[in-house]
């Protein structure tokens, strides 16, 4: 069976899941014609991508940075976007069939949702999308006839486990997490961790911010409320449970007791080609598990008193409204304080809860009203930060 050919936008291409997405793209071949790539700042790589995978025209947040492309990339003769008009254009140009999402953090919300609007086929890495705005992201789905497909390991997982079954008879859904790099230490011990220590993943490779979010296990919170819109489950049927292996990616447990998992070694190469040639597979030549090499894989129940923010996520998916998006919004600010040294590991999520107590959250909020928290909440997390 032949894939049929599909036009890719990637959102994101310079970032370590964009990069991954070009590595498919080579070895599926002609299956895939690259349409736009973008990206905010790092000019130079986009020039490099440019060069070796041909795409059609290119779009940069910055204008620095779409000013150094035109320097370093003179001979490309496509379109050059620049802003986050040019960014919102690519997502929703009329050639796309599908665009991989995989900006980092809050500002892959509104390219999108002009993704959504084009109705192409959404392959989600940018899990902030649906924490902040997962109301109103899946109404426009709807709407727009738009197929979201998430590439995180663990929702593709569950995906993967849900082919072929009747979303009725799930009881629950199991997200698993590595736990991290402080999975066993204790509450003092977590006072004096550095960056560098959180940013040393025991079985993941992934950019600064989220190996950060998953050291915290804010990354798992998020992935909870993902899921919510993802699978249309509220949050007593989702769980976490802490699986130090990262051989199992997640698992749906059904009415009748029955349990699917999906496996795999810790590769983000499997998802993302499972969302460019969904609902079908192709050969990928990756490691495969082991099981005799492996002898045993555990499982552990999330601290939420070492890691309370897997607790706050829990807290606000159940509160929902804007209260997601105020704290996608300070935890982006917490990291970014704390990779720069300025407040501990643990300071993270109280941050986290002092923008929380300082905020209202808007009940049934318009994608404006996401926005404008968005921005409030950045500016209080930091005024809070720099008290």
């Amino acid at each position: 069976m032949s894939l049929a050919p599909r036009s890719l936008t990637i959102l994101g291409s310079t970032g370590s899941i964009g990069t991954q997405t070009l590595d498919i793209v080579e070895r599926l071949g002609d299956a895939i014609s690259l349409n736009f790539l973008t990206c905010n700042t790092k000019a130079a790589e986009l020039a490099e991508q440019v060069r070796r995978y041909k795409p059609r025209g290119v779009a940069l947040r910055e204008e620095e940075a779409w000013r150094t492309f035109k320097q370093l990339c003179p001979e490309f003769t496509g379109p050059i976007l620049c802003g986050e008009e040019g960014l919102c254009e690519a997502a929703g140009h009329e050639g796309n069939d599908v665009v991989m999402s995989a900006m980092v953090g809050f500002s892959g919300v509104v390219p999108t949702m002009a993704a959504i609007k084009r109705g192409a086929v959404i392959g989600l890495a940018n899990k902030e999308t649906l924490v902040s705005a997962g109301a109103v992201i899946t109404a426009a789905a709807r709407e727009y006839g738009a197929h979201i497909l998430a590439v995180d390991s663990e929702h593709s997982a569950i995906l993967q486990c849900l082919v072929g079954e009747d979303i009725t008879t799930v009881e629950k859904i199991i997200i698993t997490a590595s736990g991290g790099p402080f999975r066993t230490f204790d509450l003092h011990a977590l006072q004096h961790v550095t960056a560098t220590q959180a940013l040393k993943h025991p079985n993941w490779t992934m950019g600064a911010k989220i190996t950060i979010d998953s050291a915290t296990l804010m990354n798992k919170g998020f992935e909870v409320i993902e899921a919510r819109w993802l699978f249309d489950l509220p949050a007593e049927k989702i769980d976490v449970v802490v699986h130090p292996q990262s051989i199992i990616h997640s698992m749906v447990q059904f009415t009748d007791g029955s349990m699917k998992s999906q496996m795999g070694v810790p590769s983000m190469l499997v998802p993302i080609q499972y969302a460019l040639a969904f609902p079908n597979r192709y050969p990928l030549d990756v490691a495969r598990v082991d099981l005799a090499a492996l002898g045993s894989l555990t499982f552990e129940h999330a601290d939420v008193d070492r890691f309370p923010c897997l607790r706050i996520a829990y807290d606000v998916l159940r509160q929902g409204g804007t209260a997601p998006c105020i704290v996608n919004a300070a935890n982006e600010v917490a990291v970014a304080a704390f990779l720069r040294g300025q407040i501990t590991f643990v300071g993270i999520p109280a941050l986290i809860e002092r923008t929380l107590e300082h905020m209202k959250s808007v009940a049934q909020p318009s994608l404006a009203d996401i926005l404008d928290a968005d921005l409030e909440a950045r500016r209080i997390s930091t005024s809070l930060l720099n008290a």
